[in-house]
């Protein structure tokens, strides 16, 4: 059996870029939980420059799409990523952000319903309705032990609460899942209209939003100005004399961040080119589980009886609304009949008299 080399490398480095990603995202946030939009920024330069370099080739490549139906993909990609990333100033858990980003089928879902007059049957509803259960559920247990998590140099006495700034996080990630959802369907659009273009699209909804940074930029500068007064580690750069290169640890795993995303975005893009929707769906959900199993296991975030009860929900729903169960079997059954097929359609040997 031939084995599709591209596609298992598009598995391998799902797993190992976003993995690490995450990783690396709450490795920052642990010192600077406000850090979101220099994250961000980090992210839209380093993948843009890439782009401009070996996809635009500092455009003399004209894009397949046209300019003007980017924009409002770029203006949902944007807000999006911004409000996925900024969620962490306001006392949001890694553990509660992945469950959270989870929901992407229930989202899906109402937009679908809302925008397109879409109907689903009866499993793709129960499905839904485990997800939709399962966030609530994990959001109710979050929002009994929550804590101010602003670094302390920007620490300030407000008038309202923790709880309060925590569920403007929880309405912060409200949006970003409504809007990825939105841009789904515009994606979809698009696609239709001019055929995909994964690459092309990669750079232009990171190179055209850099402008919008300079609506948060004091912030950005607040923030990576933290990034450098971090704890400092060594890099050895000539062993052989001694000599090292005091690097800001900080600064270190952000750098880590936004090479491991981009391994991790090129990976989904690989994946869905030489993949069938059922394997990049299993793939996705796998690999979030393990990044929420390391995220609780080696940075020791709480999670209880209920999350734990809350994240089964989320991720049987995910399987159950891709029906793969069922194709998994069908996969099997025409697996089995095609082998059964051939060795009754072979030839038998002759007899010799």
């Amino acid at each position: 059996m031939a084995i599709n080399l591209k596609a298992l490398l598009g598995m391998i480095f799902v797993f190992v870029g976003c993995c690490s990603n995450v990783v690396f995202l709450e490795l920052i946030i642990q010192i600077d939980p406000g850090a979101g939009n220099l994250i961000t920024f980090a992210q839209f330069l380093f993948i843009a420059l890439e782009g401009l370099v070996f996809t635009s080739k500092f455009f003399t490549v004209k894009p397949k799409i046209a300019l003007k139906d980017y924009v409002i993909l770029v203006l949902l990609f944007f807000g999006a990523n911004v409000c996925n990333n900024y969620a962490f100033n306001f006392n949001i858990p890694m553990p509660l952000h992945m469950i959270f980003r989870s929901g992407s089928l229930m989202a899906n879902m109402i937009m679908g319903i809302i925008l397109l007059k879409k109907r689903y049957n009866l499993r793709q509803y129960s499905s839904v309705a485990m997800i939709t259960a399962g966030i609530i559920l994990c959001t109710l247990v979050s929002s009994g032990d929550v804590k101010d998590n602003t670094h302390h140099s920007l620490r300030v006495e407000t008038s309202y609460s923790d709880f309060f700034w925590w569920s403007v996080g929880i309405a912060l990630l409200t949006i970003a899942l409504l809007v990825t959802a939105y841009m789904g369907i515009y994606q979809e659009v698009i696609y239709k209209r001019y055929g995909k273009h994964p690459s092309e699209a990669l750079f232009y909804t990171h190179m055209l939003p850099l402008p919008g940074f300079l609506i948060m930029a004091s912030n950005i500068v607040q923030h990576f100005g933290i990034a450098l007064s971090s704890e400092t580690v060594a890099v050895p750069l000539l062993g052989a004399i001694g000599l090292e290169w005091k690097f800001p640890l900080m600064l270190f795993y952000l750098l880590c961040n936004v090479v491991t995303q981009y391994v991790c975005i090129s990976a989904v893009y690989l994946l869905t080119t030489e993949c069938a929707s059922l394997t990049v769906t299993l793939v996705v959900t796998l690999r979030k589980f393990v990044s929420l199993l390391f995220s609780i296991i080696y940075f020791r975030n709480p999670f209880t009886v209920n999350h734990w009860l809350g994240t089964i929900l989320v991720f049987f729903g995910t399987i159950l609304f891709a029906n793969v169960i069922n194709q998994l079997k069908d996969a099997y059954q025409a697996r089995s009949t095609g082998k059964k097929q051939r060795f009754e359609t072979a030839p038998k040997p002759k007899k010799v008299d």
